[in-house]
């Protein structure tokens, strides 16, 4: 099937799938990554919301702008919170959580929060990237080296050992992440260098739930405390024998109750 589309504020069209019935929640993924990763529990949630799973700008069916800016992408999640009928919570993974953060500071008509993972680093728990990475990421695509782009993005952002990224090279998904390459600059933009933006995070009154696995390396587990801390209306749930990968059966019933409280 086909995916819906609208039309965001600089023109740009932005494809998503439409599940369910009820209260609607928007599906926020994060680098690397187009809707098919949020799709699973988009699914999930349909049993009980109206989901709208989305390719952010730049990725899988949705088009693409000439120059980027973080304002466009909030814009670009404002046109699908007004195609729902003017409101919504948004689910955000990782890099997309940053954004859901950043479009609720915007002042978007968002209802409620659920982030999973935001990456920021909280202390001197790992060196942080250079704030200026994302100049260095789109010099890299200009010319057409995508792959030295993923490995940056992989050491300085995700903080991959370099043996790790060099033993990545040849896996099977890495011409997935070299063709979207281009969107690493998009998230680098948003994440910058990965401090907690406290005061930003102070003005959010929006209730948000903040979600980590309890497996995930202990730099995500600090930030995603120190988000859940740093909200005026917000808890953390660790979710038991999870990771930084989203578990359709692990994540559903914790969001779901949160949407339905």
């Amino acid at each position: 099937m086909s995916p819906k589309t609208v039309i965001s504020a600089d023109a740009t069209t932005i494809a998503f799938d439409q599940f369910g019935a009820g209260a609607p929640i928007i599906m926020a993924a994060g680098a690397f990554n187009d809707r098919s990763t949020t799709d699973p529990l988009a699914r999930a949630l349909a049993q009980q919301f109206t989901v709208v799973n989305y390719d952010r700008r730049g990725r899988g069916d949705s088009a693409d702008a000439p120059e980027y800016a973080v304002e466009r992408e909030i814009e670009d999640l404002d046109a699908l919170i007004a195609e729902v009928g003017g409101s919504s919570a948004v689910f955000g993974y990782s890099s997309g959580a940053t954004l859901a953060l950043r479009a609720a500071a915007a002042g978007l008509a968002i209802t409620r929060l659920a982030l999973y993972e935001p990456p920021f680093v909280v202390g001197d728990s790992r060196p942080r990237p250079p704030a200026d990475l994302n100049v260095e990421l789109a010099q890299l695509i200009s010319t057409d080296r995508r792959g030295d782009a993923v490995e940056l993005f992989q050491r300085e952002v995700i903080g991959m050992p370099a043996g790790v990224v060099a033993q990545l090279r040849n896996a099977p998904f890495r011409p997935g992440m070299e063709a979207i390459a281009h969107t690493l600059v998009y998230d680098a933009t948003i994440v910058g260098d990965l401090t907690l933006p406290t005061e930003l995070i102070a003005s959010i009154t929006t209730p948000t739930l903040v979600i980590d696995g309890d497996q995930s390396p202990p730099v995500m587990r600090e930030a995603a405390r120190a988000v859940a801390d740093a909200l005026p209306n917000g808890r953390r749930h660790s979710l038991v024998g999870q990771d930084h990968t989203i578990n359709p059966e692990a994540t559903e019933p914790i969001v779901a109750a949160f949407l339905a409280a």
